[in-house]
């Protein structure tokens, strides 16, 4: 079990979850773009944290032996995780309510006024779509459907490196 605890402390592992979250980003804008599925507010929100999974990855990127920037990668990781885990499971609840005054869809993201995200990066962050739509299904989920399983596996995959990495004594050189 001491590989486990040792993936925190490796550069590899980090970089193959920038490249995962890139990958996640990266079909993002195939749909939007390619498929021409106008993304709603809570996509775009998970859109948010799914780079937040990509920061934290980078952040370990940078020193994974340092214990501050790993503690600061995870604990960013996980974070980024269970809030996109529970952004997908409100948006699975709009499409799926059948009160039509039980949610709002903005039409703007509310991003904090020192970042205006949309403004900056529009065809990133611009909302277009609506909410209760479900424009896509693959074996019965729609898209935040899918991306609530994505982000649980990521927060389980994240709760167990950082638990693991706490058991793992690095040998003295």
């Amino acid at each position: 079990m001491s590989w486990l605890g040792k993936l925190s402390h490796q550069r590899a592992p980090w970089i193959l979850l920038a490249v995962i979250a890139t990958v996640f980003e990266a079909t993002a804008l195939y749909f939007q773009y390619a498929m021409d599925l106008a993304p709603c507010i809570m996509c775009i929100y998970q859109r948010t944290a799914v780079l937040g999974v990509l920061f934290a990855a980078l952040l370990g990127c940078i020193n994974p032996q340092n214990m501050y920037l790993r503690l600061v990668a995870l604990a960013s990781w996980l974070v980024a995780s269970i809030w996109g885990f529970l952004l997908a499971k409100e948006h699975i609840m709009m499409q799926t309510t059948t009160d039509p005054f039980a949610f709002v869809c903005e039409f703007e993201p509310n991003f904090p006024s020192f970042m205006p995200l949309h403004e900056w990066l529009p065809s990133f962050f611009a909302a277009t779509g609506d909410c209760g739509n479900i424009d896509w299904q693959f074996m019965g989920l729609s898209m935040p459907g899918w991306m609530q399983v994505i982000f649980a596996m990521m927060a389980v995959v994240a709760i167990i490196i950082t638990l693991s990495s706490f058991f793992y004594k690095p040998k003295a050189s």
